[in-house]
């Protein structure tokens, strides 16, 4: 099928502006005196941007040329709405359309699946939108150990019988498919190794991913597996948040680079991150920032051409107070269905922008 999707959602809206920092612009510090990264705080990256250095973890994939950086990345007419916002991004839709399907979803209509497997895409956190659809057996699984406990009460229940009713025997049908699924699951998730390098089980963040590395290292045939970071709404005190947060995700998506390299599995893997919308250019009264638009995504894997891509939008040229986007998220969304599952899909675009980010 591919490589695997490892989709990291980053809840609440993540600062684009202080986790990629336009350093050399003095703009910049004329709209942030009090939020804005310190020009010693920053990692280079070329002579205008660098990484706020609570993501210096991440420099060894830079260096290593399997990270790229997206830039400006949004979508036109936002909306600064949480729940509208993360939605728009989940399925793929334009600002006035709603749709019900997510994206990946979309992505896998009218192809055919390996029917062995049972399950298609395993979401780690409570945000399964991207993977909901028709097409798609997605299970949501945010506990490995309660999923398996659960797994071996499946199993002792049995089926029962449908009785002569044609609707229960397509529910028990359903739910022994969903049973096998499970306990094929377990018995691979048991089998798998132990990742190489352990991550730190007291965030969310590292468990889900300690999770994947598990999922990834069983050869469970699925086509993505998501995974989440919340507390990105930094409205007030931002600055202290805002850096534990870039630590927290930084310090897991290292140790996750470096289980699967010794797992052989980088090659095979593409990890993506994104956010419902970035943060207003100019910060508030409460050393805060307020919901804004465009943000820049961080795209991992073996198959990664590293570098930055898209136009990092003008600070001298904001459009009712915030970025405007350089790239279309659903452009990134297209490029990531054919590098990923060699499926070519626009999601609604005439013309997806092409970014040769994968190889």
């Amino acid at each position: 099928m591919g490589r695997i999707l490892l989709l990291v959602e980053l809840k609440g809206g993540n600062d684009g502006l202080n986790t990629l920092v336009p350093y050399a612009d003095p703009k910049y510090r004329e709209l942030r005196p009090l939020v804005g990264v310190a020009r010693e705080r920053v990692l280079p990256l070329d002579e205008k941007v660098g990484l706020h250095d609570k993501l210096e973890p991440l420099m060894e994939s830079w260096k290593a040329g399997d990270f790229a950086i997206l830039q400006g990345v949004g979508y036109p007419y936002p909306n600064r709405s949480h729940f509208r916002s993360i939605e728009i991004w989940d399925t793929a839709s334009a600002t006035n359309q709603t749709l019900s399907e997510g994206w990946i979803a979309q992505a896998f209509q009218g192809t055919s699946l390996p029917k062995g497997a049972a399950v298609d895409c395993i979401v780690a956190d409570t945000n399964a939108l991207p993977a909901t659809g028709p097409s798609l057996r997605t299970i949501v699984m945010q506990d490995a150990e309660n999923f398996l406990r659960q797994a071996e009460t499946m199993k002792e229940k049995g089926i029962g019988s449908d009785g002569g009713n044609p609707a229960l025997r397509h529910v028990l049908a359903v739910r022994q498919e969903i049973n096998a699924a499970a306990a094929g699951l377990r018995d691979r998730l048991r089998a798998a190794p132990a990742p190489a390098h352990a991550y730190n089980q007291d965030t969310g963040l590292g468990r889900q991913l300690d999770l994947a590395t598990r999922l990834l290292a069983s050869k469970v045939p699925v086509i993505a597996i998501k995974v989440a970071l919340g507390g990105f709404d930094t409205h007030a005190n931002q600055v202290q948040t805002h850096e534990r947060l870039l630590g927290v995700l930084a310090v897991n998506l290292a140790t996750l680079r470096k289980n699967l390299i010794a797992a052989g599995l980088w090659n095979d893997a593409l990890v993506m991150t994104y956010s419902e919308f970035g943060r207003r250019a100019r910060q508030n009264a409460s050393g805060g920032t307020d919901h804004g638009t465009a943000a820049p995504q961080f795209v991992f894997g073996g198959g990664v051409k590293g570098g930055l891509y898209g136009a990092y939008p003008s600070l001298a040229d904001l459009q009712d107070g915030d970025l405007r986007h350089s790239v279309d998220f659903r452009s990134v969304f297209a490029s990531v269905a054919q590098g990923c599952w060699g499926l070519q899909r626009d999601f609604g675009l005439r013309q997806p922008q092409r970014l040769d980010f994968l190889s």
